[in-house]
């Protein structure tokens, strides 16, 4: 593929604003599973409400602003891009929630992220932005970290009970949530190079609101009413990790390679199992598997991120 051509006119932002939005980011993203847990609707369900609520807030940025006239100019293929991107989204989304309803918090998102692995292969392969050999052994070493930390998560019983099987089919739907948001991120920074925040989000986050609301008119799945305080749980989804988390990875997507953004995501598995351990409905307490797998999670993304 050729090289990346940006049409915008965009300043780079400082090396401070960069890491302040990164780490506001994965704070973010770190009560999603948490907040997942606590709901009571099905992971189609919470996904749909997640996406839906977002996709309001975006859109409406996109029409004030002025940019989304940018969609209009968007070649075929570019459109068709963002539709996979959004597509990859929902099958992101509805296997990383069912996973956290199979297995222990700490498995789930340390095993979904994993994703910084196929998203440094695909920006070798298909961006033509190659790691360099320090920031691949910072990519496995962090990859080790999330391993060490779903290995020892999986003799614990999770406060689920799920165990053997079916902590089993919650692991494996946990890595396919991690393919499909290396997708997602990949395609990102192929399209944020020339398409503006705004209307990036709007076309992405719309086309994955349009999958997830076409995957629960075919299953069935019950949108309205929700059970109690649901409601309460998909606004903070929305808001924090959605707004907040996805969108400022996508801000991130723009100024620097899709492989350093992603890493990031890594520090989430450290913030997501602390919460799980305080929250006392949940009441997951980390073991050394977790603290030592989340250093090397740590040692992993600063090697990367450096300079």
């Amino acid at each position: 593929m050729a090289q990346l051509t940006t049409t915008s006119t965009r300043r780079a932002p400082s090396t401070a604003t960069a890491v302040s939005v990164l780490a506001g980011a994965v704070l973010a993203l770190s009560v999603a599973a948490p907040l997942v847990r606590l709901a009571h609707a099905p992971p189609l369900v919470v996904a749909t409400w997640r996406l839906g609520l977002a996709v309001l807030i975006v859109a409406g940025l996109a029409w004030t602003t002025g940019t989304w006239r940018q969609l209009q100019r968007l070649s075929r293929r570019d459109v068709g891009l963002g539709v996979t991107a959004g597509i990859a989204l929902a099958a992101h989304f509805w296997s990383w929630i069912a996973s956290l309803g199979m297995t222990s918090v700490a498995a789930s998102v340390v095993l979904v992220n994993l994703q910084p692995v196929f998203v440094a292969a695909g920006s070798a392969w298909w961006l033509a932005e190659r790691p360099t050999s320090r920031q691949w052994s910072g990519v496995l070493l962090a990859a080790l970290g999330a391993v060490v930390v779903g290995a020892g998560d999986w003799h614990a019983a999770p406060s689920t009970g799920a165990l053997g099987g079916r902590a089993l089919l919650g692991d494996a739907l946990a890595l396919v949530g991690a393919v499909t948001a290396a997708l997602y991120y990949l395609i990102g920074r192929r399209l944020r190079t020339s398409l503006d925040l705004w209307p990036y989000t709007t076309l992405v986050y719309g086309s994955c609101f349009a999958t997830l609301l076409a995957a629960a008119a075919a299953t069935g799945a019950p949108l309205w009413p929700l059970p109690s305080g649901d409601l309460a749980i998909f606004v903070g989804l929305a808001a924090g990790p959605m707004l907040i988390g996805h969108t400022g990875m996508n801000w991130a997507l723009a100024h620097l390679p899709a492989y350093v953004v992603n890493l990031t995501v890594l520090g989430e598995p450290i913030g997501a199992t602390l919460l799980a351990w305080w929250i006392p409905s949940i009441g997951e307490a980390p073991g050394v598997a977790t603290v030592a797998g989340g250093a090397l999670v740590l040692a992993g993304a600063i090697r990367t991120a450096r300079r």
